[in-house]
């Protein structure tokens, strides 16, 4: 079976902070033959900061500004599999650029999981800003329940990724590309 598509689509996985998307991501380039990026990581590097210290000196609307550039750049090539910052879709642009450019999968986790995973993933502290001012349990509802229509939304299918291995996560979602346009793959 050639798992290669045959169109020039990108694949997004949207979705909050760590519920899988960098992890499967990389996982799922590798199956599809596709090359991976990361538009936190495209951020980051392009402007010599953390997302922390970005969203510390400049703040957060200047940091989705940032953002929006490094998807764009990343919608100028196509057969890429590309994990986005977990607030991507809080502006329409974005959303409007990754549809045109591809297909849309939201890696959904429980709250639970990612405070767990979060606790796990010495980079995220670190890394990222806190997104509001409460607790990080009710944070991550908070967020996820204010960002929820949005990836919804956003989203062409939904990957739960809760007590999933990323392997099995990366070929469900290849299934569901084939379900969704068989043409895609010979």
């Amino acid at each position: 079976m050639n798992l290669e598509p045959n169109n020039l689509f990108n694949v997004f996985l949207i979705g909050y902070r760590c519920t899988g998307k960098s992890s499967v991501g990389e996982l799922l380039a590798a199956k599809l033959g596709r090359s991976f990026i990361d538009t936190d990581s495209l951020v980051v590097s392009e402007n010599g900061m953390s997302i922390r210290e970005i969203v510390d000196s400049l703040g957060w609307d200047a940091f989705r500004r940032l953002e929006h550039i490094a998807l764009q750049q990343v919608c100028a090539i196509d057969r890429r599999v590309v994990a986005t910052g977990g607030g991507i879709v809080l502006d329409v642009d974005n959303v409007n650029l990754m549809k045109r450019s591809g297909r849309i999968i939201w890696l959904r986790a429980s709250p639970e999981t990612i405070k767990a995973r979060m606790v796990q993933d010495r980079d995220s502290e670190a890394f990222r800003p806190a997104l509001t001012l409460t607790d990080s349990i009710s944070e991550i509802e908070e967020t996820l329940a204010k960002r929820a229509s949005l990836y919804k939304h956003a989203m062409d299918f939904l990957v739960d990724t809760d007590n999933e291995r990323l392997d099995a996560i990366a070929d469900f979602i290849i299934e569901d590309l084939k379900r969704s346009d068989p043409a895609i793959f010979c």
